[in-house]
């Protein structure tokens, strides 16, 4: 009877990208895979380490499987990601219920390092981080109609907060010609939406072909016959270009969506996050967005509390919050990570403080958000039937305002019970539901 191998993949998309090339690798090995990992014989947990509330779940699904390995339900235990990656003196002895921890390098060897588990050993590996796979094959894990498309690894902004070029390494993006061979794949297969990520999107191609080349990337994915909408996630405000802002205006199936982390607006901070820019320049570009891409949606992430925020550099954040009035919004209190210049800045604020900063601006954003909501009432959207909710006995699904995972969902009902998810209807807007909204379909149109 063949091992049964099980993963939990935690934190972000880009780690879920590198899950699925490690589970097709398992595979072809010839172990079972098995969706529910607690039924498994060894349990691969893909961590992530970004900041401490990710690095603090990832441990507690460790403590969660290693219970069930006291009790003998799993017998391994198998520690990868960033969080094994950037903890590797560490794990082990802090988590002695594994059985291997290995870095991001050995993501291609993942079945040499399930022979060893077996073989009795426990052991810690690390490999040169820049052999981590950018292409292969990959078992999807996300829902048949939607994937992700990685189309770089690592970061080379070094921003004073972030430690994910410690992490994963420098920038590195993977071939054109490689990626339009993996979306057409994966568009044969079924998906209809193509999710464009990186650390960094906007900074594709400038590593292998000297310059920025995202925008001619983007045209060649919309040549995919079967794609009907592409999605572009983290693009960094100093790299929107105008030919970027001109792909994105101009070709029917990008969606007219940005996701722009700017993490602050006031221009010393900024400075000492290590990133460009000031409030002005920031309105500058957005006004600029929303001229060139009539409807587009944006949204940005913020950080509340970085070292020496204060109290008014927090109310002009406020203030730039409620002039620019973002689509979606998320935001962080300030999470000081080992390593990084922010961290041993002066000026550190006390937890409650960062936090309470956080909800204020969340707070805002939910009045905000209510507002843009309210004025979808009465209007016709196209969603993307994901699934049906049996207890609220109706359908849900996105539209191309919402990515998924992080923004909102619609609820609809229809007289037809025969939408699948893949589908995509025409949804009549009924009502407003926090940070959802409420209709009926009016019509089917083609998958």
């Amino acid at each position: 009877m063949a091992v049964k191998v099980g993963m939990v993949s935690l934190g972000c998309s880009k780690n879920q990208v590198d899950a699925e090339r490690m589970l097709y690798k398992i595979r072809e090995a010839g172990y079972q895979l098995v969706w529910d990992a607690a039924l498994s014989d060894i349990v691969i947990v893909n961590t992530c380490g970004f900041i401490e509330s990710a690095k603090q779940e990832a441990i507690d699904t460790i403590l969660e499987f290693a219970e069930l390995k006291k009790e003998g339900r799993i017998k391994k235990i198998i520690i990868t990601g960033c969080l094994a990656e950037r903890y590797k003196e560490e794990i082990l002895t802090e988590l002695p219920e594994a059985d291997a921890v290995v870095g991001l390098g050995c993501n291609g060897d993942i079945c040499g390092v399930l022979d060893h588990v077996l073989a009795g050993e426990q052991f810690t590996r690390f490999d040169d981080k820049s052999k981590l796979p950018m292409t292969g094959g990959r078992v999807q894990t996300t829902l048949s109609f939607f994937s992700y498309l990685k189309i770089a690894e690592g970061c080379s902004n070094c921003c004073s907060y972030c430690a994910i070029p410690q992490i994963r390494g420098k920038f590195r993006s993977v071939p054109m010609e490689e990626l339009c061979s993996e979306a057409a794949e994966m568009a044969e297969a079924g998906v209809r939406e193509l999710i464009v990520i990186a650390q960094d999107s906007t900074r594709y191609g400038e590593d292998l072909y000297g310059e920025l080349r995202l925008p001619e990337l983007l045209r060649r994915l919309c040549r995919i016959s079967q794609l009907k909408w592409i999605r572009v996630l983290y693009c960094y405000p100093e790299r929107i270009t105008d030919e970027f802002i001109e792909v994105m205006a101009s070709e029917e199936k990008i969606v007219k969506y940005i996701d722009m982390p700017i993490q602050h607006c006031d221009g010393e901070l900024l400075r000492k996050m290590n990133r460009p820019g000031d409030r002005e320049s920031l309105v500058k570009l957005i006004g600029k967005l929303r001229e060139k891409i009539p409807g587009v949606i944006l949204r940005t992430t913020l950080i509340t509390g970085f070292p020496g925020e204060t109290p008014e550099q927090f109310e002009n954040l406020c203030d730039f919050v409620n002039e620019v009035r973002f689509d979606r919004l998320g935001c962080f209190a300030y999470s000081p990570e080992e390593g990084t210049p922010a961290a041993d800045m002066p000026g550190q604020l006390d937890e409650e403080t960062k936090q309470h900063r956080a909800d204020i601006i969340m707070e805002q954003q939910s009045y905000i958000m209510s507002e843009k909501n309210e004025t979808l009432k009465n209007t016709d959207i196209e969603v993307l039937v994901e699934g049906f909710d049996r207890y609220g006995e109706c359908y849900f699904g996105r539209s191309a305002a919402d990515a998924p995972d992080i923004d909102g969902k619609i609820f609809f009902t229809s007289p037809d019970r025969r939408l699948v998810p893949g589908m995509f209807v025409k949804v009549h807007i009924t009502e407003v539901m926090d940070y959802d909204l409420i209709g009926v379909v009016i019509n089917e149109l083609a998958k």
